[in-house]
């Protein structure tokens, strides 16, 4: 699994435009989450994947230490998606989270 640091993504957003998907529950992405990120709970993912993402696209993952991000990315992987999992989630990026 491809894996980037929390402080590295915000280096990265920066300059390039980057598919962000957030797989906290919505009250938690709902109560801050990085600017431009998508929310696809974990939860829902199994059910709503298909209807979201394209295989041809690399997605960031993130989720609020690591954790959830990690499994969503093992998930995504095994369906043919293009995924990178963020080492820290929001807890560790360096930039105030939008609310």
């Amino acid at each position: 699994m491809q894996k980037i640091s929390a402080k590295d993504l915000y280096d990265k957003l920066q300059t390039e435009e980057l598919q962000l998907i957030d797989v906290r529950e919505v009250d938690e992405f709902t109560a801050g989450h990085v600017s431009g990120a998508q929310n696809l709970p974990l939860s829902s993912l199994p059910e709503n994947y298909g209807q979201n993402l394209d295989k041809q696209i690399p997605y960031h993952i993130i989720c609020q230490k690591g954790g959830r991000s990690a499994r969503a990315c093992e998930f995504l992987a095994a369906k043919g998606y293009q995924v990178i999992n963020v080492e820290g989630g929001v807890e560790a990026f360096p930039a105030k989270l939008t609310i």
